[in-house]
C-alpha cells in the first residue's frame, strides 16, 4: 500500500495513539496541527499539548493556529499538498480547510454515530447506562458530526466501568480504525454511508450542573452518573456547604433508610440513600483534598448523625 501525505489534526491524549499509528505505518505526516500551548499547574507554565509532544519527538512540522477560520491557516494547510487530513479530537473546521486534501478530510468520533453527536460522547454513553459504544470515522461536512460514515467498530461497556476506562480503550481502538480508514481511502474501496438523522442523539458539552448528584433518582441512575463523570469532571454533592466529589460507587441491595441523600456509615463503609436503594461510595474527594478511598476518607472525616448530602 502506498504511503499517504497526511495532515494530522488533534490536541488531547485521546489523539496520540492515532498519530503514533500513522507514523508507524510509514505515512508522510506533512504537518501536525494542534492547539496552542496552555498554562498549566501551580506555576502556570506554558505546556505543549500531548499531540505536540509526540510531533516534536518525531521531528514533524507543526501548526498551532489561534483560529482555524484565519485564511492564513487554510493557506498553510494547502501549501502542504496533503492527500488526506485526519482529525481526532480537534476543533470544528471550516470548509475552506477540510476541502483542501485531494482525497478528503475524515474525523474519528468516539461513538457509534449517529448516536451521541457532540462534545462528550463517552461521558453521555456511560451516564445513560449504555452497554456498548465504539468509534466511527466519517468525512467532514458543514454540520458537526453529520458526515458520511466510513468505518465503525464496537466495544462493550462494563457495568462498573467509568468514562476514563472507556476513553482509554477507545483511543487504542480508534488508532486502528484511523489507520484502516486511510488504507481503504487510498485503495478506493470504501462506500461512505449516510447517517440516519432520525437515529441521532446528542452528547453536549458537560457543564457543572450536569455533575450535581440528584439523590431522589434511582440508585442505578446515580451510579451511572458517577461513573460517567469519572475521573473528569467528577460527579459531586454538597455536605455542610462543601463539595464532595464521588468517583466510584456500587449499588447496594438493602432497604433505604432515611430520605434520599441520607448518609449511613457502617463498619467503615459509606452509604448514601437514593430513591430505591443505598449507594455505596468507594472513592471520593473532599474539597481541597486529594482523591481517596472511603476507608482513608473516614479516618479523617466524621459525619454527624442523620447527615444529608445535597
Amino acid at each position: 500500500m502506498p504511503a499517504a501525505r497526511i495532515v494530522f489534526m488533534g490536541t488531547p491524549e485521546f489523539a496520540v495513539p492515532s498519530l503514533a499509528r500513522l507514523i508507524d505505518a510509514g505515512h508522510e505526516i506533512v504537518t501536525v496541527v494542534t492547539g496552542p500551548d496552555k498554562p498549566r499547574g501551580r506555576g502556570q507554565k506554558l505546556t505543549p499539548t500531548p499531540v505536540k509532544e509526540l510531533a516534536i519527538a518525531h521531528h514533524l512540522p507543526l501548526l498551532q493556529p489561534e483560529s482555524v477560520k484565519d485564511p492564513a491557516f487554510a493557506d498553510a494547510v494547502r501549501a502542504t499538498a496533503p492527500d488526506i487530513a485526519v482529525v481526532v479530537a480537534f476543533r470544528i473546521l471550516p470548509r475552506a480547510v477540510f476541502s483542501v486534501p485531494a482525497l478528503g478530510t475524515f474525523n474519528l468520533h468516539s461513538s457509534l454515530l449517529p448516536r451521541y453527536r457532540g462534545a462528550a460522547p463517552i461521558n453521555w454513553a456511560v451516564i445513560n447506562g449504555e452497554t456498548e459504544t465504539g468509534v466511527t470515522t466519517f468525512f467532514l461536512d458543514d454540520r458537526v458530526d453529520t458526515g458520511a460514515m466510513l468505518l465503525q467498530e464496537r466495544i462493550p461497556i462494563g457495568p462498573e466501568e467509568d468514562a476514563g476506562s472507556v476513553h482509554d480503550r477507545l483511543a487504542v481502538l480508534g488508532a486502528d480504525v484511523v489507520a484502516r480508514t486511510v488504507e481503504h481511502i487510498l485503495a478506493g474501496d470504501l462506500v461512505p454511508r449516510h447517517q440516519d438523522p432520525g437515529a441521532a442523539t446528542p452528547a453536549p458539552k458537560i457543564f457543572k450542573e450536569h455533575c450535581h448528584i440528584d439523590w431522589t433518582r434511582p440508585a442505578c441512575v446515580v451510579h451511572d452518573l458517577i461513573r460517567g463523570m469519572s475521573p473528569h469532571p467528577g460527579a459531586f454533592a454538597f455536605h455542610d456547604g462543601h463539595v464532595l466529589k464521588i468517583y466510584r460507587s456500587t449499588v447496594g441491595q438493602g432497604r433505604v433508610r432515611g430520605v434520599p441523600g441520607t448518609v449511613l456509615v457502617e463498619d467503615g463503609r459509606l452509604f448514601v440513600m437514593a430513591a430505591d436503594h443505598p449507594l455505596e461510595v468507594i472513592d471520593l474527594q473532599q474539597e481541597g483534598r486529594r482523591r481517596m478511598t472511603t476507608a482513608e476518607f473516614l479516618r479523617g472525616y466524621t459525619f454527624p448523625p442523620a447527615a444529608l448530602l445535597a
